[in-house]
């Protein structure tokens, strides 16, 4: 084995097992697992556009729910989010985007 001491173990052969006798917490979840990706809200729209320009952004998302409009960007380890409340910001965000960025549009 090459990771001991918490709930998931990686074997050298690319096996990851489980030991459902630990319980799951932080501090014995191993860091050669796979770990979820998280999610992380972004406030600024500037620094979300930065994010949007990186090498490591696969998708992007736009999502409409009534008044509010949430972009999502996947990159390499976070889901990254905008909430925006005006539509005009929005269609501008919207155009801002780089156009090698693959946009799905969810309509809600």
């Amino acid at each position: 084995m090459i990771a001991t001491g918490g709930r998931f173990h990686l074997h050298h052969q690319g096996k990851l097992t489980v030991n459902y006798n630990r319980p799951l917490t932080r501090a014995n979840v191993s860091p050669y697992c796979l770990s979820p990706l998280q999610p992380k809200q972004v406030q600024d729209i500037k620094q979300f556009l930065e994010i949007a320009r990186r090498k490591d952004a696969k998708s992007g998302r736009i999502k409409k729910n009534g008044s509010q409009i949430k972009f999502k960007v996947r990159c390499s380890r976070y889901l990254y989010t905008l909430v925006i409340n005006d539509a005009a910001k929005a269609e501008k965000l919207k155009q801002s985007l780089p156009p090698t960025l693959l946009i799905e549009n969810i309509k809600n």
